[in-house]
């Protein structure tokens, strides 16, 4: 069984090759602080009919 394509097919110039792994990987991205990272924001919008008190909530939580 042959296959259509073959990896080794051209040899390419080891110099030139060195090259454009020096342009591709040669310098590290820029650093990104942690601060940058990280996002803080309220997981739900207060509720004020939710955070009023109802003086007879203990009874439908415990008797109820």
């Amino acid at each position: 069984m042959t296959h259509g394509t073959d990896a080794h097919t051209t040899a390419q110039d080891p110099a030139a090759d060195a090259a454009r792994r020096r342009d591709r990987f040669g310098a590290l991205p820029e650093r990104i602080r942690p601060q940058d990272t990280v996002e803080t924001k309220p997981a739900t919008v207060p509720d004020p009919a939710r955070d009023t008190y109802n003086p007879d909530e203990w009874l439908i939580r415990y008797c109820g």
